[in-house]
């Protein structure tokens, strides 16, 4: 057994006593708990790029470990395609309000879609859209003919596949080539972040919300409150897709930037435009009556022949 006198506690002198007494003694520096706690400053010449990194929603370290964490799972499951319809109702209001209350400096992919992106809303924007445009241009049609005793009101059914086509080809289509021009600037420059192609449809769906309203609006038979109108959408849903794509591009060369977001604008303009003439904009000579020759006038025709 061990000695009684082996078993008490020994009181240790300070630091500078133990070491002189044995210089080979390991020894252990225990930082002050107040010490570890005060944040260290960042240098100076990072700041600039951490901005950029949180403006374009840059979370490498998050997104690798989000990444780790999800199971992935075969795309012709039904559990694959389930992820990307998994949003509550609260986040599909939260970005329609984004999307109608852009913020220059606010980034629409970094504050509302890279946490979940989804096509639930996208489609069902799209969808309602559709309806929206193909029945306000039959009653927009109707109320301008309203009134003429040789009109017979005809619906045009083809309107909601016309629409549908070109919403939706729209809503695919620019944001696939969008994503395969900035993964080929990717690779050109380094400084370039490419969105996914899910986040890129995902804006330009949510963009779209604001055409809904209008389009019902549309109805109004006074051509200069159509384009009243279509002009407030264009600037608020073009915002949009500025205010989102410009960070993403704005490393690269110049005049590709400035192309890159004048060619997402004109084709937003193109859609805009192309809607409200095609669906709404009759040529002037459909508002007017068809005027029928009477008896009399026809003889008198037929003779000065």
């Amino acid at each position: 057994m061990a000695a009684a006198d082996d078993l008490q506690f020994e009181e240790f002198g300070d630091g500078a006593t133990l070491l002189a007494a044995n210089p080979d003694a390991t020894t252990i520096n225990i930082e002050d708990p107040d010490e570890t706690s005060r944040p260290h400053p960042r240098p100076r010449g990072g700041s600039g790029r951490e901005e950029d990194d949180e403006l374009l929603g840059n979370d490498s370290h998050e997104t690798e470990l989000l990444a780790g964490q999800k199971k992935s799972s075969p795309f012709w499951t039904f559990e694959y395609y389930q992820t990307f319809f998994d949003v509550d109702t609260y986040q599909v209001f939260d970005r329609i309000k984004g999307s109608l209350l852009p913020v220059p400096g606010k980034n629409f992919v970094r504050l509302y879609v890279r946490s979940n992106p989804d096509l639930y809303g996208p489609f069902w924007i799209c969808a309602t859209l559709v309806f929206a445009i193909a029945i306000s241009g039959n009653l927009s049609n109707f109320l301008i003919h309203l009134g003429e005793k040789t009109y017979h009101y005809v619906p045009e059914f083809q309107k909601v596949s016309i629409a549908a086509t070109i919403i939706y080809a729209y809503a695919w289509l620019v944001p696939l080539a969008l994503w395969g021009f900035l993964m080929w600037r990717n690779s050109k420059v380094m400084n370039i972040v490419s969105y996914s192609f899910l986040e890129i449809v995902c804006v330009y769906g949510y963009s779209l919300f604001i055409y809904i309203p209008t389009a019902v609006l549309w109805i109004i038979p006074q051509r200069a409150v159509r384009w009243v109108l279509v002009m407030i959408a264009l600037g608020i849903s073009g915002s949009v897709l500025a205010v989102t794509f410009w960070p993403a591009v704005r490393e690269d060369n110049r005049r590709v930037a400035l192309a890159t977001i004048v060619t997402i604008l004109l084709l937003h303009v193109l859609l805009s435009v192309g809607c409200l003439a095609y669906f709404f904009d009759a040529p002037e000579m459909d508002h007017l009556p068809t005027a029928t020759a009477t008896p009399n006038q026809a003889v008198a025709a037929s003779k000065s022949s």
